[in-house]
C-alpha cells in the first residue's frame, strides 16, 4: 500500500518570478536540511523546453523508534534526484524527485506543476502530489504514516523557502518569515532546557564500588 498526498496552491507572484525563485531557494533559513545542489545535466530541447536533472543531498533525521531498528552506523543523508521541465510556450513547470538511497526503509516520489493562473492575474497555481511507500515487512505501515507526516511538515518549509526567494528576488527584506524562524528556534530552545531541568531534578541512584 502506498501513502498518497496531494496538494493545491495559489502563488501570489508572477510565473517568470517564481520560475526564477525556484532556482535560487537554496539556502534559505527554512531548508537548512538541504546540504547541497549540484547540476548533472541540462539541456534545451528544438520546442525551447529546459530539461534539467540535479542532484541533492539532505539530512535524514531518523526518530527514535527507527534508530533502534536500524545499524547506528546507517548514513543520514540521503541523495535526491530532481528532474525538472520549463515550458517557456506553456508556461509551466513540472518537478519530478524521489530519493537514491534509503529506498527499502522509505521511497518518496514528489511531482509539482507550476502553472501560470489564467484566472487570476500575477498568480501561479502549484499542484504538489506526493507517492510514499516502504518495503519493511511488519513495519511499512508506521513508516509511510511517519513519512506522510514528514512530507506534510517539510513541503509547509518548502514553500516558506520559495516565498524567502521571491522576496530577496523583489529587493524585499522577508522580516516575517525570518522572525518566525527566530520563534521556532527560540520554542525549542526552551523545550530543550525544560528537558535538561527535568533530567537534572530526577535523583540519581548511587555508585556502588562492590
Amino acid at each position: 500500500m502506498v501513502k498518497y498526498f496531494c496538494n493545491n496552491t495559489d502563488i501570489r507572484s508572477m510565473w517568470d518570478h517564481v520560475v526564477s525563485a525556484f532556482w535560487q531557494r537554496y539556502p534559505n533559513p527554512f531548508s537548512t536540511h538541504v546540504l547541497t545542489e549540484d547540476v548533472v545535466y541540462r539541456e534545451v530541447t528544438s520546442d525551447h523546453r529546459l530539461l534539467t536533472r540535479r542532484l541533492l543531498m539532505k539530512t535524514n533525521r531518523l526518530p527514535r523508534w527507527a534508530e533502534r531498528l536500524f545499524p547506528s552506523g546507517m548514513s543520514r543523508s540521503v541523495y535526491i534526484v530532481e528532474d525538472s521541465i520549463v515550458d517557456p510556450i506553456n508556461r509551466s513547470l513540472t518537478t519530478y524527485t524521489w530519493n537514491l538511497n534509503h529506498t527499502t526503509l522509505m521511497s518518496v516520489e514528489e511531482r509539482c506543476v507550476f502553472r501560470d493562473s489564467g484566472e487570476q492575474p500575477a498568480t501561479t497555481q502549484l499542484k504538489r502530489e506526493a507517492w510514499i511507500s516502504s518495503s519493511i515487512y511488519g513495519f511499512s505501515r508506521p513508516i509511510q504514516e511517519f513519512g506522510l507526516a514528514r512530507f506534510k511538515s517539510n513541503q509547509v518549509k518548502a514553500m516558506k523557502g520559495l516565498e524567502y526567494a521571491l522576496s530577496n528576488l523583489q529587493g524585499e527584506t522577508p522580516q516575517r518569515l525570518l522572525r518566525d524562524t527566530m520563534k521556532d528556534a527560540s520554542e525549542k530552545a526552551k523545550e530543550a532546557a525544560k528537558s535538561l531541568a527535568s533530567a537534572a531534578a530526577v535523583p540519581q541512584k548511587p555508585q556502588q564500588y562492590v
